[in-house]
């Protein structure tokens, strides 16, 4: 289990380090309905890691173990496809970009629709569902006890959704205080939200293959 868990927290780190639910969050602290609208998303949030994760334990069990030649393919071809996706972010890190609609949304919003926006960001966005997917499958194609699984798949989550939920904690207990820190950080994930992402993409795409190859030979 603790190699497992190993190989998780780069991939929960890189979801945890994802600017546009940071961004997302923030804007619903600064929003009008600020409490409800980011305990809804917060959950929604941790609800789409869980999911996203979760059917991919079973993708990875019902693919044998890690040493398997089906499921050896599986991590280089997830750090292949993040990579590519990597590669096209940085490239287009410079070029203007139009606010996304639910951003502009986020001050009527209330929770329910938080919650749904948290569960597609978790389980939708390309980047976080690949990360996802490479945890459950590592998770599955372990071959651990039930009880093993669903620790791994808690710690998981846990981490992964640390910098969208301890904001929200954080904001129901100091609000008043957080308002100017909050602001300042949207402002920088804002203008560095693509240069930060594809590095960060780079860096794990990369891992995946070079993991993926060691278990091939």
């Amino acid at each position: 289990m603790g190699s497992v868990l190993g190989e998780l927290l780069p991939l929960a780190v890189g979801v945890a380090i994802s600017p546009i639910p940071i961004i997302g969050v923030i804007l619903m602290l600064l929003g009008r309905h600020a409490r409800a609208t980011s305990v809804g998303f917060a959950l929604g949030w941790l609800v789409g890691v869980v999911a996203a994760t979760t059917i991919f334990v079973f993708v990875g069990g019902a693919l044998g173990d890690e040493d398997s030649p089906s499921s050896g393919w599986i991590t280089p071809a997830l750090g292949i496809i993040l990579l590519l996706y990597g590669i096209r972010t940085w490239r287009g890190r410079h070029a203007a970009s139009a606010q996304p609609k639910w951003m502009s949304a986020i001050d009527e919003m209330h929770a329910p629709a938080a919650a749904g926006l948290g569960v597609v960001l978790a389980a939708v966005n390309p980047k976080n569902l690949v990360l996802c997917a490479s945890a459950g499958v590592t998770i599955g194609s372990a071959s651990l006890d039930a009880g093993s699984v669903v620790a791994l798949v808690v710690i998981f989550t846990s981490l992964a959704a640390t910098t969208v939920v301890v904001p929200v904690v954080a904001y129901q207990i100091a609000a008043e205080r957080l308002r100017d820190p909050l602001d300042r950080l949207k402002d920088w994930l804002q203008a560095n939200n693509s240069a930060v992402m594809a590095t960060l993409i780079l860096v794990i795409g990369t891992a995946l293959i070079g993991k993926g190859i060691a278990g091939l030979g």
